[in-house]
Formats: structure tokens, C-alpha cells, sequence
């Protein structure tokens, strides 16, 4: 069972990202996650969760910060994804590797730190697509979502892996607050 750590959307923009994804048959990534900003991918995140305390203190120490959505990129000719803009969001980014102590190899591997990029995956070849349907999609993805909204992130998402490739929420963390929502 593994975790990662995301930043959800309004509901609003999330419901029209998961119609976007859907209008491409064979786009199975809606199945595996919502759509979220990754701000910590799994390693590190121990399935004893003892991490989990140290993440519900930064979080508390958080102030909520405004991102910025921004035009498709490509990582590779893998994964379609809307480009994320935001000082804050890379401050806490390190906050949460710094607690979930992930090996190096692990940062390596997952893209972190020094190599962080902030995104929101709309579409991957391993969940269904062909390189030419992310090609295709992106400048409808450009044309859906322009302009690209801003929006404030109030809380933290805590996701498990609950079945092979499915993660779904465990917990919601308020930023600046002692509360927690489930």
C-alpha cells in the first residue's frame, strides 16, 4: 500500500478535467486518481504511516497560497500535463520530503526536490493512450482551459493506494489550522 500527497482543485475545475479526460476513450487515468498537483509522490511515505503526524504538523504551520495553472506541457511523450505555477507550492514541496525522509534514490526516482516540477497530469500512454492521442490533446487541453485559472490551496490531500494503481482520498489536511477533515 502506498501514499502520495496532492493539492485538489476547486470542485468545479476537477469535475471539468475529469469530462476533458473522458472525452478520449481509452483514457483509464481517471480510473487510478483524481485530478491533483502532486506534492509529495511515494517515497518515503511508509506504509506505517508514521510519516503522517509529521505532515499533519506542516500542514498546521501552512498558510494557505494561491497557485496558477497554466498551458499544457509534455514530460517525455509520456505524460500531457497542465504546467502549475507557484512560489510557495516548492517550499512546501521540500517541507514534505525533508519529514517523509525519502532514500536518495527515491528522490531521484520520483522526480523530487531539485527536479520538481509542479503539474497536473491529464493524460499518460501507460493508462491508455498513444503518444499521437497526448499530441492531439494537447491543444484542445489548451484551448478547454485557457484562460488558466488561479486558485487558493487550503488544504492537503493524503492518498492511499487501496487497490493495485488506485488511490483514493485518506485524509484532508487544512493548512494554517488544527483542524483535519475525513
Amino acid at each position: 500500500m502506498q501514499h502520495i500527497i496532492g493539492l485538489v482543485p476547486p470542485e468545479d475545475f476537477k469535475e471539468k478535467v475529469i469530462h476533458f479526460q473522458k472525452r478520449w476513450t481509452g483514457n483509464t487515468i481517471t480510473e487510478v486518481v483524481e485530478p491533483h498537483i502532486t506534492l509529495k509522490a511515494q517515497g518515503g511515505l511508509t506504509r506505517d504511516r508514521k510519516w503522517l503526524d509529521h505532515v499533519r504538523e506542516t500542514c498546521r504551520r501552512t498558510k494557505p497560497f494561491r497557485i496558477q495553472l497554466g498551458a499544457p506541457a509534455f514530460f517525455g511523450e509520456e505524460v500531457l500535463y497542465l504546467s502549475v505555477r507557484s512560489d510557495k507550492l516548492y517550499g512546501l514541496h521540500k517541507q514534505m520530503v525533508r519529514v517523509a525522509a525519502p532514500t536518495q534514490e527515491q528522490i531521484d526516482a520520483y522526480f523530487e526536490l531539485n527536479h520538481f516540477v509542479p503539474h497536473m497530469t491529464l493524460a499518460k500512454t501507460s493508462h491508455g493512450l498513444s503518444k499521437q492521442d497526448l499530441i492531439d490533446m494537447a491543444p484542445a487541453a489548451d484551448k478547454e482551459f485557457r484562460p488558466f485559472p488561479a486558485f487558493e490551496v487550503n488544504r492537503v490531500r493524503v492518498y492511499e493506494e487501496r487497490s493495485p494503481n488506485t488511490y483514493t482520498k485518506l485524509e484532508d489536511l487544512s493548512l494554517g489550522s488544527i483542524s483535519r477533515m475525513r
